[in-house]
């Protein structure tokens, strides 16, 4: 058995209280004995040299001898998350922000203070080593430690090591625990900032500029959705935290900047599950001069960017059915969606409200609990499509052609001005991307807001408000344009076949304690 994985001192189980007040004792005397020293109790004057990783790459598979003619002396610092305590040797594995590497640490080592001190801290203690690199007789790559401190004293006992955080929510509650403890987590985080990273890179390629814009807004607007409300009390006024970063992005076209995206997080006072969190994460994007057909084009390839740089590979298996991101992803409209997928949706019945609601009767909704009979077409096949189809769109689909009435802000078809030219993007079931032609007509937008206000007046507390001032910017001319909003937390989700989408935010929200 390697040194690496023998157990520890602390793999009994013990009273957490009684560790803590343990860690207390053993604080406490650290800080009389500085106050007879001087020495401080948290020093701040070390700095590593070296990290595991990159040790590990260097010189993993350099043979003993070899590693020992070099004599390489490095200095690492990180948290003790293994020890092995054997009389005048003991081995300690030190983790740091890249992995773990094995310390060798000895009596005439580090001197018979420093090893009898060494023996009373604890699992989770921060330290600082410094020494020669070698191969114990095993061949794990060690350091020879000859200076050894205690940088932090940890007053809160890890996690078992080999169960690590069980209970979900304190995963999600206590992320900095989840992260000590847990590999798979601390490699979904470096995932995600991957993706994040390999999307802003196509983006600047393709000429677009990043751009930030408020997150406090006078006006919720760009999407339909309920807001968080708060109050500017300098300004005396309340305030939205943004749903959507959209209609100040589309000031940003007016104003002459014709390629713009902006990473934002964004609030909606909605519900929480495993697809819904009340803060997320999105990327949205403007470009004049395009429609929604060339924003499928670039959506289909910056998907696919992303997720090779995050994921090295196109082939995903998502909780355990797989997913082809190599495949040009299909395109269909709303109503040829529900015919494929609606058993009996052929033969002219999409059209027909008699079958709709019968078909969304069937579905569980029920007709006098959820008025279907006082809905319109497009609205009936819209819920159809949600309740129905959505989750069946496994592998990459768009979905177009969405009813004017539901897409306040797309532009209108000008052959069948009933639907929109507007897409959604699914993958596994789920809403990746929405995006259209934008609504460049100043009266039109301003009569759709009109009827998005009639809305709100008649209960709908996600339609929404009136925006003067963007309607005043489009009135200065806004070039053809289209833009789309990706959902970075849901496809994060898809990347580390995550499911749910707390796994992929760092600190979700909960409940208070």
């Amino acid at each position: 058995m390697s040194e690496h994985h023998t157990p520890a001192a602390e793999a009994a189980p013990q009273d957490e209280n009684k560790l803590i007040a343990e860690r207390r004792e053993k604080l406490h005397a650290l800080r009389a004995a500085a106050a007879q020293t001087g020495q401080p109790v948290f020093p701040n004057d070390f700095k590593p040299d070296a990290r595991a990783a990159s040790l590990h790459a260097q010189h993993g598979d350099t043979p003993a001898p070899e590693l020992e003619a070099k004599a390489l002396r490095v200095a690492i610092g990180g948290r003790m998350v293994l020890k092995r305590v054997m009389g005048k040797a003991s081995f300690a594995t030190v983790q740091d922000g890249t992995g773990r590497i094995q310390a060798y640490i000895t009596r005439d080592g580090v001197g018979e203070q420093v090893y009898a001190d060494f023996k009373r801290w604890d699992l989770g203690d921060i330290i600082a080593c410094e020494g020669e690199l070698f191969k114990t007789k095993t061949g794990e790559l060690s350091v020879k430690v000859d200076r050894l401190r205690l940088m932090t004293k940890s007053l809160r006992p890890l996690p078992d090591k080999h169960h690590g955080v069980a209970d979900q929510e304190l995963k999600y509650r206590q992320r900095y625990v989840d992260l000590i403890s847990d590999e798979t987590t601390r490699a979904r985080f470096v995932q995600r900032s991957q993706a994040l990273s390999g999307m802003r890179a196509f983006m600047v390629e393709h000429g677009f500029l990043e751009v930030e814009t408020p997150m406090l807004h006078p006006i919720p607007g760009g999407a339909n959705a309920k807001p968080f409300v708060t109050h500017h009390n300098a300004l005396d006024q309340d305030m939205f935290l943004r749903i959507a970063p959209e209609l100040y992005l589309k000031r940003l076209i007016v104003g002459g900047f014709e390629r713009v995206f902006e990473i934002n997080r964004s609030f909606r006072n909605e519900g929480i599950s495993v697809r819904h969190n009340p803060e997320f994460t999105m990327m949205e994007f403007y470009a004049a001069w395009w429609n929604y057909r060339d924003l499928m084009d670039y959506t289909e390839a910056l998907i696919r960017t992303t997720v090779q740089k995050a994921a090295g590979t196109l082939q995903l298996h998502y909780q355990g059915q797989a997913v082809d991101l190599a495949q040009p992803f299909a395109r269909m409209t709303i109503r040829e969606a529900i015919e494929r997928h609606c058993e009996g949706a052929g033969g002219g019945n999409v059209d027909s409200r008699d079958w709709l609601i019968s078909a969304l009767t069937r579905a569980g909704l029920s007709e006098k609990d959820d008025k279907l009979s006082a809905r319109s077409l497009a609205a009936l096949q819209v819920l159809l499509f949600e309740e129905v189809v959505e989750s069946k769109l496994w592998q990459p689909t768009f979905i177009m052609e969405h009813p004017t009435e539901i897409s306040p802000l797309a532009r209108a078809n000008d052959q069948r001005p009933e639907v929109t030219e507007r897409f959604e993007l699914y993958i596994t079931g789920r809403e990746m991307a929405n995006g259209f032609s934008e609504l460049n007509d100043a009266e039109d937008q301003a009569e759709r807001f009109n009827a998005q206000v009639r809305a709100k007046d008649e209960g709908d507390d996600e339609a929404m408000y009136f925006d003067h001032d963007f309607v005043r910017a489009l009135e200065y001319g806004m070039p053809p344009t289209g833009g789309c909003g990706v959902g970075i937390d849901r496809l994060m989700m898809l990347i580390t076949d995550s499911g749910s989408i707390r796994d992929v935010i760092l600190f979700p929200a909960l409940r208070k304690e």
